[in-house]
């Protein structure tokens, strides 16, 4: 097998784990990456053109994508959530492009690991070799990601599935990671070289953000047990689509579950505005709507977990973090919404304290708190239909996020409650995907269905309706 798969060298299909080594591939990028910054921008200068400083993004873009890819693991996680979050106000809508280009491959498009090296995982994994477990299985990928990749297989009784398998050593590998925080805050020093604005980022925040969404995705039993919940909690549902898992086929490494097609995002943006509408419901149904009507969430938005049918219904993958509320929970979070969405500044600030956003030792003034959340709810509070749009997205992530942005005040102030902050992080990764479909939709009024006891908002919404009626499902 190559010697330095993974971006390490591999010793018994083990990923060795040195601290220095697992960061010294970024660190070798670091000098590069920061002078050719300086000359592409002395070359801008002097000619006052873009060239030097496009060429600069073309390459170094291509260089982060491959490496990342190479790293697997946590590194390449943090790739994963860049490739999609909205960058554009901290490099322009032309660099933005280009880097989002070459990240993009993140999602569903990774090295994979030797055919040899998967066989060997299943035969390890499942006590016999593959084509003994399976009648059929494809030792090359269909694709990869950042801690295994998917193969193509059918069960003895003919059923299509899909085989997802670990890398060997990576779940090691992710949990030195996240005890090596240099690791991901080497990662986001890095950064500062191409992201002018991530120098206002606290880059050791922004590594524990990062590690806290990872930490949960290593265990294909969890990640088993959360996917079969989802596929029960939905089955029969007229749009959303959940695979359901073989256990019989599955271990800590080693995920089968039925196989589903469909359109990855790099394909579904250029559909029809009409299946963008359609999508961008279902999304927005199956995102906040399983917090309401099932007190759990799929707490992973990135446009690699959605496969996209052209009937308008939408298939989820990857429930390896999975986040619940309890009712109390739940309930609090629609009383925000509901008091924000009406304007009731002294209200939302109560809200915003039984909620744990903001200390009431040390409240931010009122009205400037109730504009920050409002600010983020431009889709609910926005005349309807609303277009969710790029610069939206890229609007929030700023606005919502920066310390040193328009609600910088406010911002310092919070402190959001760790049992919440999942939900954050969901609802950008959502307003992501949902700009970068241009999706349109009566939101309010949806909301209302799952917050306040409003009738369906859509024919989706009353096909829904009788779904959960048939399941005897409150609504």
């Amino acid at each position: 097998m190559p010697p330095d798969y993974l971006g390490v060298r591999m010793d018994e299909h083990v990923m060795h784990k040195g601290r220095v080594r697992r960061a010294a591939p970024l660190v070798g990028l670091a000098g590069r990456t920061a002078g050719e910054a300086v000359v592409a921008s002395l070359g801008r200068r002097v000619r006052g053109q873009r060239g030097s400083t496009a060429e600069f993004h073309e390459r170094t873009a291509q260089r982060y994508a491959e490496r990342l890819g190479r790293s697997k693991g946590v590194l390449m996680k943090a790739g994963q959530i860049l490739s999609f979050t909205s960058i554009a106000p901290m490099l322009g809508e032309e660099n933005a492009t280009i880097w989002q280009s070459a990240l993009a491959r993140l999602q569903d498009d990774a090295p994979p690991m030797p055919a040899e090296l998967a066989v060997e995982v299943v035969t390890r994994e499942l006590g016999q070799p593959p084509e003994k477990a399976f009648k059929t299985f494809d030792p090359v990928p269909m694709a990869a990601a950042s801690i295994g990749q998917v193969h193509a297989a059918t069960t003895a009784d003919g059923e299509d599935v899909v085989v997802k398998v670990q890398y060997p050593g990576v779940d090691e590998a992710i949990r030195a990671d996240l005890r090596n925080t240099e690791l991901l805050v080497t990662f986001f020093e890095l950064m500062r070289g191409v992201l002018p604005d991530m120098n206002r980022i606290d880059a050791r925040a922004a590594a524990a953000e990062v590690t806290a969404r990872i930490g949960e995705e290593i265990d294909y039993v969890v990640e088993a047990r959360n996917q079969q919940a989802f596929a029960d909690a939905y089955r029969g549902h007229p749009a959303i689509r959940i695979p359901d898992v073989m256990p019989e086929l599955s271990t800590s490494r080693v995920l089968t579950m039925t196989r589903a097609d469909g359109l990855r995002y790099a394909d579904a943006v250029h559909a029809s505005q009409e299946l963008h509408d359609a999508w961008g419901e279902v999304i927005q149904r199956f995102a906040l709507g399983s917090i309401r009507r099932f007190g759990m969430f799929h707490a992973d938005p990135h446009p690699g977990n959605y496969l996209f049918h052209d009937d308008g219904t939408v298939t989820f993958l990857d429930f390896g973090c999975v986040k619940s509320f309890t009712r109390a929970q739940v309930l609090r979070i629609k009383r925000l919404l509901n008091v924000v969405v009406a304007g009731d500044a002294d209200a939302a600030m109560e809200a915003f304290f039984d909620i744990g956003i903001f200390d009431p030792a040390a409240p931010p003034d009122r009205g400037a708190a109730l504009r920050w959340y409002r600010n983020s709810l431009e889709p609910l509070v926005a005349p309807q239909p609303y277009t969710y749009t790029p610069e939206f997205a890229a609007r929030v992530v700023r606005d919502e996020m920066s310390p040193l942005g328009p609600f910088g005040e406010v911002v310092r102030s919070a402190a959001i409650d760790p049992a919440y902050v999942m939900l954050t992080r969901i609802n950008l990764g959502v307003t992501s995907v949902l700009g970068g479909l241009r999706s349109t939709g009566p939101w309010e009024a949806m909301r209302k269905e799952w917050d306040a006891g409003g009738r369906p908002a859509t024919p989706l919404g009353v096909a829904e309706a009788d779904f959960l009626a048939s399941r005897g499902i409150a609504q």
